[in-house]
C-alpha cells in the first residue's frame, strides 16, 4: 500500500472525529479538523495508483 494514501486515509479520519467532537462540545482550534480533512483527502488522492498504466 502507498503511505500517502494511507496517511490521507487515517488524516481525514481524525479531520472527520475532531469535526464530530467539535459539533458536539466546541473547543479552541476545531477548524482545523476541517483543514485537516481537506489535506488528509488530497493526500489520499495524490496517493493512489489509479490510471498510471501499471498491470494490476
Amino acid at each position: 500500500m502507498n503511505r500517502t494514501f494511507v496517511a490521507g486515509g487515517a488524516l481525514t479520519v481524525l479531520g472527520l472525529v475532531g469535526y464530530g467532537i467539535g459539533v458536539v462540545a466546541p473547543y479552541p482550534g476545531r477548524a482545523f479538523s476541517v483543514t485537516g480533512v481537506m489535506i488528509g483527502l488530497t493526500l489520499a488522492a495524490v496517493g493512489t495508483d489509479f490510471g498510471r498504466g501499471e498491470p494490476e
